[in-house]
């Protein structure tokens, strides 16, 4: 068997000292986490992290920096995931728009919001993606490079 892990993105969007987070149905119950989502096929991770933002807020999304890269897995039989964290600003939002499935609503929360929700954060990942972005980590987009669909002769 070929292990496989699931690749996903996810945005940290600061404005005004508050963060935007969906609040999401999971197994566990209504959950908060940063827009994310999974890397869909033929897309690169930048149109994965705009479109991703877009379905589940409504925000159109522009990505600055890469905050870091980070494999997780819960437990040795759970499944292991590759999440591209980055950030950015936002604009345009479209309240109409329907969210997601799954999705219930958005929040801007404060870290200290966010902290005393602590039990309700859909993954250690978006609490340590918080305190990462706060630190100044910042990389360049330049570093992903995408060859999707080019042939090597």
């Amino acid at each position: 068997m070929v292990w496989k892990p699931h690749v996903t993105v996810a945005a940290v969007i600061e404005r005004d000292q508050h963060f935007l987070f969906v609040e999401e149905e999971t197994t566990s119950g209504l959950q908060f986490n940063q827009p994310a989502g999974h890397l869909e096929a033929g897309e690169d991770l930048i149109a994965a992290v705009k479109r991703e933002v877009q379905e589940e807020t409504g925000w159109e999304f522009e990505p600055e920096h890469i905050i870091s890269i980070q494999l997780w897995r819960k437990k040795p039989d759970a499944p292991s995931f590759v999440r591209v964290c980055f950030s950015g600003r936002c604009h345009s939002h479209n309240p109409a728009q329907p969210l997601d499935e799954g999705i219930v609503a958005t929040h801007w929360l404060t870290r200290d919001e966010l902290k005393a929700e602590q039990q309700r954060l859909r993954s250690p990942l978006v609490m340590i993606s918080i305190d990462e972005y706060l630190s100044g980590q910042r990389h360049p987009l330049s570093l992903l490079k995408s060859f999707i669909d080019i042939d090597h002769e």
